[in-house]
């Protein structure tokens, strides 16, 4: 007995495999040791494999914090996240020798963790795969008890919530045993990283220690490389912000040199075609320069290039209201040339390729210089803008100045009043603001009139005789530069400047009139609004309200000798019934119906519409009211006498009585 616990301790020493112990007892039992000698070699046999694998798990131990300390070693070293990730992943699957390994990241927003890295033969699981938060599996069991988590045989363990998703990946990969291990910083869970092996596998105490060391390691590396790559982001911004800063500089300084430059030559006399020729060297394309009534004022280099002008008026109003240059839709920049409020002109750039920050800040210096210029040119041109306002407003309110003393502020103002004026009253959706205002200004300009502001109304004076196309053409033009409808009224002619407050209130009168029959986006004048404009009419146009309405059959009835007039009299008196209207004028039905056509043909199909007729009735009341009081109103020439005999078909009869 002595001799076999003798060689029991010799194979212990030599490091010998499990099964040369169990060759001692088995070469004993046949050497005929029987009963309790057996029984105590057994023991000892038992014994010496324990301490063997005492000696092998330390072994183990001692390899794994080898290995787990030549992998702090190496995850110190400065990588890029990404690159950190397959360290840490490469180390795990190696350090307890098993297929796969892998680190996910919570995604908290998407509720989900997503695989980062993979380490090991793998095909269902990618890069960007998502495991659900609120599923089961090992990482959701490690997550809940922030420790590590591990199944043998991860399909047929029934001791957890299973995830369909994980299952599916699991099965795929033929994978068995699944260890879990949170990954944690600071009391938040970042991730989870995984192991797994394709054999069923129990891990041992010292496995999973060894896994939970590893993770407490990349947690440490990844914050230091999540850390590492913040520092060399916000490097990078130090850095473009420095180069920025260094080319704003070297911008402003050049500005600031140009800026002298033009104005040097502004002051040396240089006038406003070598200040166009100098500031067009820079900017590196066609510079065309205009004054506030949009005529070309100079062009250095060629011809004016083609250019969508109702855009260019709309991008111009932008610029002068934000006092910046705006650009088109086709890349032409556009800015206004301008002394406070006054707008005395415009710059526009097209560029030979798309305009730079540099070019837009000099264009906006060179409209400085060109406002400069103007002002020099032109004298006090703001002054004179406000001077104009001012005198309007005045005209608008009935002026207390004399007619020799509105002559000669007229003369100053470059303005004729003896000529025929219009008034045009715009009221534009949303109210006045500041685009309508330099919208108005500009339009006076254009067309030598003169602007007011009134409340929510813009006020023209315009030379011209026809007060509705004039109304029509600047609401037309002012709906496409705001976008919006705008409703106007308008009246006149006027050719004194002591009418001008009587035509500013009927043209008010018109727009409330308009706005309220038609609504917003409509324009009209006393004479287009029929008897409506009579009424509404400062000095009521009779005459013309007749001569339009019914002047043809007036004309008609004198020229032919008929009376249609008189029986359209009749016939609206009768109701609109030609039977009872041909009783009254005792002519037969037939002629009536004969008549009525031939007024049809005169004044169009629609003159017995309601609307229409309404019109045709109040001429004919008008016409006989003013026979009444003038007997010679058709200038002397006496009427055909009521009763006159006619021929069935109203025309006129020969001295003999044939028609």
């Amino acid at each position: 007995m002595a001799d076999h616990a003798y060689e029991m301790l010799e194979l212990l020493n030599r490091e010998a495999p499990a099964a040369a112990f169990d060759d001692v007892v088995r070469k004993a039992r046949e050497s005929g040791l029987s009963g309790d000698a057996l029984a105590q070699l057994t023991r000892a046999r038992d014994q010496s494999l324990g301490i063997r694998a005492l000696f092998v798990r330390r072994q183990q131990r001692e390899a794994g914090l080898a290995a787990l300390v030549d992998t702090a070693r190496d995850l110190t070293l400065p990588y890029d996240l990404d690159e950190l990730l397959k360290v840490i992943t490469r180390r795990a699957r190696l350090l307890l020798g098993l297929d796969m390994a892998w680190v996910s990241f919570d995604d908290l927003e998407a509720q989900c963790s997503r695989v980062r890295s993979a380490d090991g033969h793998a095909s269902a699981l990618t890069i960007g795969f998502a495991i659900p938060l609120t599923g089961g599996g090992v990482g959701k069991r490690a997550a809940d008890g922030s420790a590590p988590f591990w199944s043998a045989d991860y399909m047929n363990d029934k001791t957890f919530q299973h995830s369909s998703v994980i299952d599916e990946v699991v099965q795929a990969e033929g994978l068995h045993a699944v260890m879990a291990v949170p990954l944690r910083h600071g009391g938040t869970t970042l991730g989870a990283l995984y192991v797994a092996d394709r054999h069923i596998r129990h891990f041992t105490p010292d496995e999973v220690s060894l896994m939970s060391s590893l993770a407490d390691l990349a947690t440490v590396a990844i914050e230091k490389a999540r850390l590492l790559e913040q520092t060399r982001y916000e490097v990078v911004e130090l850095e473009q912000d420095t180069s920025r800063a260094l080319d704003s500089s070297t911008t402003a300084r050049q500005l600031r040199e140009t800026h002298g430059r033009l104005l040097d030559l502004v002051l040396q006399g240089g006038g406003l075609g070598n200040l166009a020729a100098e500031a067009v060297k820079d900017l590196d394309g066609t510079l065309l320069v205009r004054d506030a009534a949009g005529r070309d004022l100079a062009c250095p280099g060629g011809e004016p290039p083609a250019l969508n002008e109702a855009e260019i008026r709309t991008v111009l109003l932008d610029a002068h209201t934000d006092r910046q240059p705006r650009s088109t839709a086709d890349g032409v920049w556009v800015a206004s040339v301008a002394a406070g409020d006054e707008m005395l002109g415009t710059l526009i750039l097209v560029p030979e390729e798309p305009a730079t920050d540099h070019q837009v800040q000099l264009l906006a210096l060179t409209a400085q210089v060109t406002a400069v210029v103007l002002l020099m040119e032109q004298g006090m041109a703001a002054a004179e803008g406000h001077m104009r306002d001012e005198f309007f407003h005045d005209l608008l309110r009935g002026t207390s100045l004399s007619p020799v003393q509105i002559a000669e502020q007229s003369r100053r103002l470059a303005l004729n009043l003896d000529e025929p004026h219009v008034i045009v009253i715009a009221r534009p959706e949303g109210g006045v603001q500041g685009r309508v205002v330099a919208w108005a200004a500009s339009y006076a300009n254009r067309h030598h009139g003169l602007k007011s502001v009134d409340g929510d109304v813009v006020v023209l004076l315009l030379p011209g005789n026809d007060a509705g196309a004039i109304a029509r053409t600047a609401s037309k033009e002012l709906t496409e530069v705001l976008g919006r409808p705008v409703t106007a009224g308008s009246a006149g002619p006027v050719d004194r400047p002591t009418g001008i407050v009587h035509m500013y209130q009927e043209a008010r009168r018109c727009l409330d009139a308009v706005a309220a029959l038609t609504g917003a986006g409509s324009t009209a004048s006393p004479d287009e609004l029929g008897f409506l404009g009579v009424l509404l009419s400062e000095k009521p146009n009779i005459a013309g309200f007749i001569h339009d309405t019914i002047g043809p059959v007036l004309d008609y009835d004198d020229q032919q000798y008929t009376e249609l007039i008189r029986t359209m009299e009749a016939y609206f008196a009768s109701a609109n019934s030609p039977s009872r209207a041909a009783e009254s004028l005792h002519v037969h039905p037939n002629t009536v119906s004969r008549r009525l056509e031939r007024i049809t043909e005169i004044l169009g199909e629609d003159w017995q519409k309601p609307a229409q007729a309404l019109q045709v009735q109040l001429a004919l009341q008008l016409q006989r009211t003013r026979q009444a009081l003038n007997k010679d109103v058709r200038g002397g020439r006496p009427r055909q006498a009521i009763g006159h005999r006619l021929p069935a078909d109203g025309h006129r009869l020969t001295p003999d009585g044939r028609p």
